[in-house]
């Protein structure tokens, strides 16, 4: 296995580790990472590599293009925060192929000395499971994430802007209404069904949680369960509508309350149908409470962020290094 760059591996450890001479008579050295760990952050690397997805940058009409589609002739959606049209020009982008996964998300946890996410008991029961189970994390820690991910391999990245997350669910930009392999949804085929989630659930031993990703079809461009798998944390602060004037690689606005979701958590091509369009817009904040869930005898935490998934964008590679 070829050994990552010292630069970088030093870039993982926690600050806590970089104690110098001038900060005590006693300086410690730097964390030395174990071979394993060393072995699974190489592995991501990789992996993060791979699952990047070229995406050519363009012009495209954002939101629910409904009114405009000679198909239609009339809203798609019934929620008004995506109502409002604007042209949207987008430089060249990459983003991932996946949800990022307990699995890699541990890598990042324990390269970094932080506890790992989704301790609490009920997440237990599922968190641990070989497959690849897509994390739940606040938008900070999904951000923090795609920078760190990011120096691996030596190219900006962080959480993909919500027009260019439209725009890749809607390959390229074209009029598709739900980001599917196909723009359909068919239940059980390109999507999970009801019957096959609550399967997995029992199998395993718990009531609810996530399904694996990557297990149905990718849209045209490759990308795997926009549709659904949990709301997907994107880089913007909410706003309704969406500045129409803003339309040069917009980042959102400077400010807000609430963070921009896309994809749905819902389960099941049914519901998925009404809830999941390409331009369908979420909120939440972006560090949410833990939530209780009360039962005859006790109260019973879990992870506040069990829906709130991410996949990571990066810069084009004409200008995508780290600085």
């Amino acid at each position: 296995m070829p050994p990552l760059r010292s630069a970088l591996l030093k870039s993982l450890v926690p600050a806590a580790f970089l104690l110098t001479a001038c900060q005590g008579p006693t300086p410690k050295k730097a964390q030395t990472l174990s071979p394993e760990l060393t072995a699974r952050i190489e592995a991501l690397s990789q992996k993060t590599i791979r699952d990047l997805v070229e995406v050519e940058g363009g012009t495209f009409i954002m939101g629910d293009f409904g009114p405009i589609d000679p198909h239609a002739k009339m809203p798609y959606s019934s929620d008004r925060n995506d109502d409002v049209l604007r042209e949207v020009t987008l430089s060249s982008y990459a983003i991932g192929a996946k949800k990022i996964t307990y699995a890699d998300f541990d890598v990042y946890t324990d390269a970094t000395g932080q506890p790992r996410t989704a301790q609490y008991p009920m997440d237990l029961e599922y968190r641990n499971l070989p497959d690849d189970l897509p994390v739940g994390v606040s938008w900070e820690a999904a951000q923090q994430y795609c920078g760190w991910v990011g120096k691996l391999i030596d190219r900006k990245m962080e959480l993909p802007t919500e027009a260019q997350w439209e725009y890749a669910a809607r390959n390229r930009g074209q009029f598709v209404i739900w980001p599917t392999d196909d723009g359909s949804v068919d239940d059980g085929r390109n999507v999970g069904d009801f019957r096959t989630i609550r399967g997995y659930a029992a199998k395993h031993g718990y009531l609810t949680g996530p399904t694996p990703i990557g297990q149905y079809p990718p849209t045209p461009l490759g990308l795997y369960d926009m549709i659904d798998h949990g709301y997907e944390w994107v880089y913007d602060w909410y706003r309704d509508p969406y500045d129409s004037s803003d339309t040069e690689d917009p980042r959102g606005p400077v400010q807000g309350e609430e963070k921009v979701q896309r994809s749905h958590s819902n389960r099941g091509g049914d519901s998925l149908f009404i809830v999941s369009m390409t331009f369908t817009r979420f909120k939440r904040h972006p560090d949410p409470a833990p939530n209780p869930l009360l039962d005859e005898e006790d109260k019973h935490l879990f992870n506040p962020n069990s829906s709130n998934r991410f996949r990571c964008a990066a810069a084009s590679l004409g200008g995508s290094k780290e600085e």
